[in-house]
């Protein structure tokens, strides 16, 4: 990264938890429910690939 990637603006994130939702159309907020719950979906597949390789390290000490 270089010095010139700080000049940059930041994205704005396409939701941010607690934001205000009344000047957001019915159709924009579907849509950010289906990201949220896309989302959601990868943490839980993350969450699932630590334990196992949490489980896998816990069983290799135990033997």
């Amino acid at each position: 990264m270089s010095f010139m990637d700080d000049d940059r603006p930041l994205k704005k994130p396409a939701h941010e938890i607690g934001m205000d939702l009344s000047a957001i159309s019915v159709d924009e907020l579907k849509t950010r429910i289906d990201m949220l719950k896309a989302e959601i979906t990868r943490i839980e597949a993350e969450i699932t690939r630590k334990a196992s390789g949490r489980s896998a390290a816990e069983n290799l000490f135990r033997s």
